[in-house]
């Protein structure tokens, strides 16, 4: 699972087009039923809809959008007015196919650990996730709490949305948390720290080198792929239509990446060469018997 920020804005319009993957319109319809587009979303919202109205892609932006509309003195603590928070989560290209109800779990545990929406806190954020593009989830959300605060986040934000990630890939059974990885786990700083190791000779060596290529965190492949990950969150936070889509392309390099190495591991554990057979213990001699019944005698 790969995890970007996009740039804060003041409102919720194109973030929601993004995470829909298309205009947002007062004609589309956006439902949080089972199956819906909405997946979770802030535990307030029955205070302002009804439960047969299903609002339409423009009225959820106007909806995460109120907030600084009703506090417009709010601000962040660098006195930053722009509110509204994007968080998406692009799932690993060999993962399953997820449901409603895990989607939702995501959108949840994602709102949680990013501050939005702290467990049993009615003043929380307005915010919704959205599932509408295959393998992705967004979480777009108001910074500006219901009492006119602003939202406590981590301060490493980005760091702590990832660790999360890795929890989430594990509780879910996600692709990456069956990876067998049994090489060091020291994230790789650059490529001029990557050694790359000699070609061998053996299928017992190949699949070791395999192995090292397809290392999760310390393989060269690894390195490549977080220096990828690195410029694409570099260039979701800078202003600009262009610095967006090269961060949406740089995050699908690096998932790309993710999967050669998936497919490298794999083929490691093919060329492996089988273990071989235990050892049986050597017979004792005829004569050594003979000669224990003779001394026994």
């Amino acid at each position: 699972m790969i995890i970007a920020i996009h740039s804060r804005d003041v409102t919720a319009e194109e973030a929601l087009a993004e995470a829909l993957g298309r205009e947002i319109s007062l004609d589309e319809g956006l439902t949080t039923e089972p199956g819906g587009t909405v997946v979770a979303q802030s535990n307030r919202l029955d205070h302002y809809t009804d439960e047969d109205e299903t609002w339409s892609s423009a009225t959820w932006a106007d909806h995460l959008a109120d907030p600084s509309l009703e506090h417009p003195l709010a601000s962040g603590p660098d006195g930053d007015r722009r509110a509204i928070l994007h968080v998406t989560a692009h799932m690993h290209p060999l993962d399953r196919e997820l449901n409603h109800a895990e989607w939702s779990e995501i959108g949840y545990r994602i709102a949680r650990v990013a501050g939005i929406a702290p467990p049993g806190d009615d003043q929380a954020c307005q915010w919704i996730a959205v599932q509408a593009q295959p393998g992705r989830l967004d979480v777009i959300a108001n910074l500006i709490r219901l009492d006119g605060t602003w939202s406590a986040q981590p301060r490493r934000l980005l760091q702590t949305l990832v660790a999360e990630a890795r929890n989430i890939e594990a509780d879910l059974l996600l692709h990456s948390s069956h990876r067998q990885d049994s090489a060091r786990q020291d994230p790789a700083p650059g490529l001029g720290h990557v050694v790359f190791p000699r070609v061998p000779t053996a299928t017992g060596p190949l699949a070791g080198i395999l192995r090292q290529l397809a290392a999760e965190q310390s393989g060269p492949i690894a390195a490549v792929r977080q220096l990828v990950e690195e410029v694409g969150r570099q260039a979701a936070s800078l202003p600009g239509d262009q610095t967006d889509a090269a961060a949406r392309d740089l995050f699908w390099a690096a998932r790309r990446l993710y999967g050669l190495q998936e497919q490298l591991g794999e083929i490691a554990s093919r060329v492996q060469p089988p273990a071989p057979p235990a050892a049986l213990a050597p017979a004792r001699p005829v004569q050594a018997r003979a000669a224990s019944r003779v001394a026994v005698r």
